[in-house]
């Protein structure tokens, strides 16, 4: 068999009788689906669209598609084809995309019909660029999806290796611009063996949804690798995954299994609380993005009767390396490393750390990235030999949990003893009142650092909460962590996948 993951994750469920199984199908609007033999003929005919385009293999085409069922045709039809798919995130401002689009040199751009204005004056600005093709209405100088599939036949999928480079993701940027991360084909497979079989345990009767969209590392495993490595069925929406909307969702849709983020958890607890919990059956919960409060993780199990699986992965690790798993979960932690990984924890001489102490992760597996694209002082600095820098403070405990301490660049250190900013966060968020918090170092009048907190209120919560807090936080974690200053705040900067962005806090 090829070792061009199309083959596995589409063609051979069409080859081994599965074809007429439901693969994809959009909540609201027109309701479209997808089964395997469709996807496998609209991947097929994207393939040959590109071919008579003129776009060589392994040229670049950049996707700025909403999650809607043309998604996974064009990222498998590219692959087909093997021609390079390259999802961006779908919330970025203009200068971004530009950036990127010239940074990736893409020879031809998908994009949602919604989508257009954003990236329309740096789509006409690109000096790469031969072809861009609207998903819907096409404005003049662009051509419509339609019209480029149209008279296409589905062609074969191309021999790959299993390292030929297969995709890429740009990093979500929580810390500064996004970087092109780099994917071969055998990255895929090697999440859906791993965490997909071993950990979410997906079967093939599992229906998916994930509010982590499609252009995630997260969502990509979530609503198209691990699915569809047993043939099981997606929900896709191409909106906002509020609170509300997420309810909805999982009330009408009736998913098994739900993929989320910590903040959207927390608001999804704090709305139901207030109403009905719908009848839906979820039999499997995870959470990644950033580390899930433990008062929101026992809340949620309140709720629905179901653990959520926290766990760490990343962009460079395209999916979830270090989990809590079923019947395995100890709320406030990471878990323990994902069977197939490898984690251990280093001090700033790369000496290993001992139990108990403090130290950045580091993890090696069979889907590391192949790079950054011209990045390579950042490549060399992140990709050592087998292991990746995770960039990630972790506490490894007596009982073989590991316990998330904040980002390298996010820890400081308040009368010499290092602090986490998500312990302090932690304490903050199971307070009654708090919704979410984020806490960052500030100098004082001495020109030492203390923490600062900047904290959203539920609703209705009125009044000056900040010596109560202070006094909450001192009674759970220590005296000398409790935020100096609280400042109350109506939402938190974050990334589109919904990493906080401490760094523009800390910026002011």
């Amino acid at each position: 068999m090829s070792g061009n993951a199309a083959q596995y994750f589409v063609d051979r469920h069409v080859n081994e009788g599965r074809g007429d199984r439901p693969a994809f199908r959009e909540a609201g609007g027109e309701k479209r689906s997808l089964t395997y033999g469709a996807l496998a003929d609209g991947a097929g005919v994207v393939a040959s669209a590109l071919t008579r385009a003129g776009i060589p293999r392994e040229a670049r085409a950049v996707m700025l598609v909403l999650d809607q069922i043309e998604f996974p045709q064009i990222f498998w039809g590219c692959m087909r084809a093997g021609v390079v798919p390259v999802p961006l995130n779908t919330l970025l401002a203009a200068p971004v995309y530009k950036a990127i689009l010239e940074d990736s040199r893409a020879t031809i751009l998908f994009v949602s019909q919604e989508l257009w204005p954003v990236v329309e004056p740096a789509a006409r600005a690109s000096s790469h660029l031969s072809h861009i093709v609207v998903i819907g209405d096409a404005p003049e100088g662009t051509g419509s999806y339609a019209d480029f599939t149209a008279d296409c036949a589905p062609s074969d999928t191309v021999d790959a290796s299993e390292d030929d480079v297969a995709f890429w993701l740009y990093s979500s940027g929580s810390t500064g611009q996004p970087k092109g991360v780099r994917h071969v084909h055998g990255s895929l497979k090697a999440t859906a063996d791993t965490y997909g079989a071993q950990v979410l345990q997906i079967e093939p009767g599992d229906v998916v949804y994930s509010a982590a969209k499609l252009f995630f590392a997260y969502g990509l495993g979530n609503a198209m690798t691990f699915p569809m490595s047993v043939g099981a069925e997606t929900i896709l929406f191409n909106g906002r995954p509020t609170p509300e909307m997420t309810v909805q969702i999982l009330r009408d849709e009736k998913p098994t299994v739900f993929c989320g983020v910590p903040t959207l958890y927390a608001a999804t607890v704090a709305l139901l609380e207030q109403g009905d919990v719908p009848d839906t059956k979820l039999r499997r919960c995870i959470s990644a993005g950033e580390a899930l409060p433990e008062d929101i993780g026992t809340a949620w199990r309140g709720l629905w009767g179901t653990d959520i699986l926290d766990g760490v992965g990343s962009t460079e690790m395209l999916h979830i390396f270090l989990s809590n798993a079923p019947d395995d979960v100890a709320y406030g932690t990471s878990g323990r490393p994902v069977p197939g990984y490898d984690v251990r924890l280093v001090d700033e001489d790369g000496n290993d750390v001992p139990v108990g102490g403090l130290g950045e992760l580091l993890v090696r597996g069979a889907s590391a990235a192949d790079g950054y694209w011209n990045k390579r002082d950042k490549s060399r600095a992140t990709f050592e030999g087998e292991w990746t820098r995770t960039g990630d403070k972790y506490e490894l405990t007596e009982s073989g949990r590991y316990v998330y301490c904040g980002r390298t660049d996010d820890m400081f250190k308040v009368s010499g003893i290092w602090v986490s900013p998500f312990e302090v966060e932690q304490a903050l968020s199971a307070h009654p009142a708090v919704l979410e918090a984020a806490v960052v170092p500030m100098r004082d009048e001495q020109d030492l650092e203390k923490p600062k907190a900047f904290i959203v209120l539920k609703q209705d919560v009125g009044g000056d909460l900040t010596e109560e807090l202070q006094t909450f936080v001192k009674d759970k974690v220590g005296k000398w962590k409790y935020p100096r200053w609280i400042d109350f705040v109506d939402d938190l900067p974050k990334t589109a996948t919904g990493k906080i962005q401490r760094f523009k806090l800390r910026e002011g």
